[in-house]
């Protein structure tokens, strides 16, 4: 990451912004001190259905005894209203 100062963001910032959207980031400086760091926004998005399942078709089906069987050996078998 790259410090430059209040005045350097001020005077190119067109310039600065235009390296941000390439993925680089900036910690802006007042007097020396850092006050702010400038880095790309971090977009989540829509993920469709299509796309989870895709991402996830490697896994195997699991049923619910499976799970418990799993929870059991990691948290023991105490179990509240069973």
């Amino acid at each position: 990451m790259k410090d430059i100062s209040q005045r350097e963001l001020r005077n190119a910032s067109a310039a600065v912004m235009d390296a941000v959207e390439r993925g680089e980031a900036f910690r802006i400086t007042r007097h020396g001190t850092v006050v702010a760091e400038l880095r790309p926004a971090v977009h989540g998005g829509f993920v469709s259905s299509t796309k989870l399942k895709a991402a996830f078709a490697h896994l195997r089906a699991s049923d619910f005894a499976d799970l418990r069987a799993d929870a059991d050996a990691v948290f023991g078998e105490d179990r509240i209203g069973d």
